[in-house]
């Protein structure tokens, strides 16, 4: 079995696959000071009540785009798992797509492997909307090359910013108003806050269409996708799941440069 370990900027997801078959998911909050034997415990422990024995995973990958967490996620794999992981973005591994950019270096882990998992599944062209920590929109052509793409802050962090640059303006929860004109300061700061993040999604993608010269299809994927996906008939498709089966298909590729 694998063990995927998608590490982002606010949480790490932690999954299990047998074959296509996802045995189970796990979330934990990005903490670089946690160390291995923490998360390996925590772990063991979900394995179990899953039904899962952690000697039966025999092989991980790990996208991350939090460089301080990568010695101990490999450490975990290590110890925990005695596999040596894969690691995206390490020389060697082949993602099967060219990145056409003039610095490819900088791209985050989670971006191609995004791209990789968008291509397999709905061809292209393609626009992948990430809804994290930051807002990634991520262009994919045709052949499956990654393109390039805009990087917006995350709703979570706009919301923050709002409440912690005004002083009058309290915190609030992101959510769908029923209305854009807002009768009191909570509703106006919702509808501002969401209606504007929708024109911000349909003003990029509009953008992004007319300098690639074509039309695409859009996908969104993260954890506030859904809330946004019925908002906008930008969006085609819906899908939860991209980075882990993302980062399936990139092991498959590069089965033989791990140590199973």
């Amino acid at each position: 079995m694998l063990l995927a370990i998608d590490s982002g900027n606010t949480n790490i997801v932690f999954a299990v696959y047998d074959g296509d078959r996802l045995r189970g998911e796990w979330r934990a909050s990005t903490d670089s000071e946690r160390t291995a034997d923490e998360l390996g415990v925590w772990l063991t422990q979900l394995l179990t009540i899953e039904g899962l024995n952690r000697l039966d995973i025999t092989a991980a990958i790990i996208a991350s785009v939090v460089p301080a967490m990568v010695f101990g996620l490999k450490t975990l794999c290590r110890r925990y798992f005695r596999c040596e992981p894969l690691v995206v973005g390490d020389e060697g591994v082949d993602l099967g797509l060219s990145i056409l950019l003039d610095r490819p270096e900088e791209v985050g882990a989670d971006r191609l492997v995004n791209a990789v998992a968008a291509h397999k599944c709905y061809q292209g062209p393609l626009i992948i909307i990430d809804f994290g920590t930051a807002t990634t929109f991520d262009v994919v052509d045709q052949e499956g090359n990654y393109c390039g793409g805009a990087i917006a802050p995350g709703i979570n962090l706009s919301l923050e910013a709002l409440h912690t640059a005004a002083a009058k303006l309290p915190r609030v929860a992101i959510g769908r108003p029923k209305q854009v004109i807002g009768r009191a300061t909570v509703p106006a700061m919702q509808s501002g806050i969401f209606w504007g993040y929708v024109g911000l999604i349909e003003g990029l993608v509009r953008r992004i269409k007319d300098e690639f010269g074509s039309d695409m299809m859009v996908v969104a994927t993260g954890g506030l996708a859904p809330l946004f996906a019925d908002a906008t008939k930008t969006i085609n498709a819906l899908d939860a799941d991209l980075t882990l089966r993302g980062l399936l298909e990139i092991h498959r590729r590069n089965r033989g440069l791990t140590r199973e």
